[in-house]
């Protein structure tokens, strides 16, 4: 029991002790705070004395007052060196945003150069488009399609207007320009059509040179001529194609299967090729030296079928070609698709 009441005692001292520190501490900052504020509302007299015999002015004034002026001095003073910096980098970014604007507007003078530019070349190709429309029998309605106040060209293109909303007249030129060409797809779709359907009835009827690459020259025509033999008249029924020399190669002049691979000794037509083509066209190559196709074969327009020879009679290599539509022998060079200045006028 004695040493609980001799710890007692103990914690009894020591919250003693705690309070008068705290109640010490807390006098001592009362103290300190009253000595402050006395000194503060303290009031001092500034005199100003003139050199003259002038009234003396007596100013007072206590630390606080002076204090808060103070303060009140330097805040001013930061504002004015605050407005001032913000006032330069304002000043900044507005020189740099009036240079990229003065750029945008060069850009913009740029892009309205080009647009009337595009204006100018869609309606020269506007006209060209609606004469090959015109003239291939295609329905031209269609071009009205972007502005039907525009009578069929594009004078709406060059009105000078402003939009009600004030926007760049340009925009609504672009605008008008692209449902124009949205207008004309469908019958450029009906031209390109047409064209692959033109191509593909070219290559079934036969219009090119025999002779791969377009090279030798006819030495004899169509028609009535001189047996080189015999010398006698008598009617040629083909053209004879010349390089002078064995072995160039002869191609099909159209689409077509091979239906006869033959050698010819009463006709004189030595190794020859008939190839059959669509709308009653048939092809005969004679004279050859051999062939690179075999009967029954299909043949596209442009293929190799055989080589220039000197077989059957013959005075030297050529190639003799005949044209006929179902019993008909006509004049194959109508149907050569060769410049005039290519052929030889050369008789054999």
């Amino acid at each position: 029991m004695a040493s609980v009441h001799v710890y007692k005692r103990f914690e009894n001292s020591l919250v003693q002790k705690i309070k008068k520190v705290v109640v010490a501490g807390v006098l001592g900052i009362v103290r300190f705070f009253k000595t402050l504020a006395s000194l503060l509302v303290r009031r001092y007299t500034v005199v100003l004395v003139p050199h003259s015999e002038k009234k003396v002015y007596n100013f007072h004034v206590s630390l606080l007052s002076l204090f808060c002026v103070i303060l009140v001095i330097i805040g001013v003073i930061g504002a004015f060196f605050w407005y001032g910096t913000s006032y330069n980098g304002a000043r900044g970014m507005l020189a740099v945003k009036d240079s990229r604007l003065k750029d945008t507007q060069a850009s913009l003078d740029d892009l309205r150069d080009e647009i009337s530019q595009l204006l100018r070349q869609t309606r020269g190709f506007q006209a060209v488009l609606s004469d090959t429309l015109s003239s291939l029998g295609i329905n031209t309605s269609v071009n009205n399609a972007a502005n039907p106040a525009a009578s069929g060209d594009l004078s709406s293109f060059f009105d000078v207007r402003e939009t009600a909303e004030g926007a760049l007249k340009e925009i609504d030129d672009v605008r008008n320009l692209t449902e124009y060409l949205s207008s004309v797809v469908e019958p450029v779709k009906e031209i390109g059509t047409l064209f692959a359907s033109q191509s593909a009835l070219l290559t079934e009827i036969p219009n090119i040179w025999p002779i791969k690459g377009g090279i030798g020259h006819i030495s004899m025509y169509f028609g009535q001529n001189a047996n080189p033999f015999t010398g006698q008249y008598y009617i040629h029924k083909g053209i004879d194609l010349s390089t002078y020399r064995s072995g160039d190669p002869i191609v099909a002049t159209a689409d077509g299967q091979v239906v006869t691979l033959d050698y010819d000794a009463a006709g004189g037509f030595g190794y020859y090729i008939i190839i059959k083509h669509k709308h009653g066209f048939y092809t005969r190559y004679a004279h050859m030296l051999s062939f690179k196709v075999t009967k029954g074969q299909r043949v596209q327009q442009g293929d190799v079928i055989g080589y220039i020879g000197n077989t059957g009679l013959s005075t030297g290599p050529h190639v003799h070609y005949e044209v006929h539509i179902g019993s008909d022998v006509v004049d194959p060079y109508k149907y050569l698709n060769i410049r005039s200045s290519n052929v030889s006028h050369t008789s054999r």
